[in-house]
């Protein structure tokens, strides 16, 4: 692969940016992506509505929205599996995410079969 390591986390920032918008209505204020070892870590700031942040001022309105929010991306996690295999031609072998609600950031991490880090031109 003759792709260099930042073209790559960039690509993945936009792609990822497109399918929250296209899949989830709206997307991050911000993303950022970094590839280390076999994993794809992506940071998403800003991705909590208003209305969901006043929701998280108790304990039963935090826990939905982590619940709901989490469900959604669940929902999709195919179509982000296929986005990451499209780009970097690596296989997801596990996806994780949670959701701050103090900040309202986001951490995805993909975790691959193969060190990807070790393949790229840095």
């Amino acid at each position: 692969m003759n792709k260099s390591k930042g073209w790559i986390e960039s690509e993945i920032s936009k792609a990822l940016t497109k399918w929250e918008k296209d899949f989830l209505g709206r997307g991050s204020l911000s993303v950022k992506t970094d590839i280390l070892r076999d994993m794809i870590i992506v940071s998403l700031h800003g991705i909590l509505t208003p209305a969901e942040y006043a929701l998280c001022e108790s304990k039963e309105g935090m826990l939905a929205v982590k619940r709901s929010r989490t469900s959604l991306v669940e929902s999709g996690v195919n179509d982000l599996k296929e986005m990451i295999f499209e780009i970097t031609g690596e296989q997801v072998k596990s996806f994780h995410t949670d959701l701050s609600t103090q900040t309202g950031e986001r951490i995805i991490v993909f975790k691959l079969f193969n060190n990807l880090e070790k393949q790229l031109v840095k």
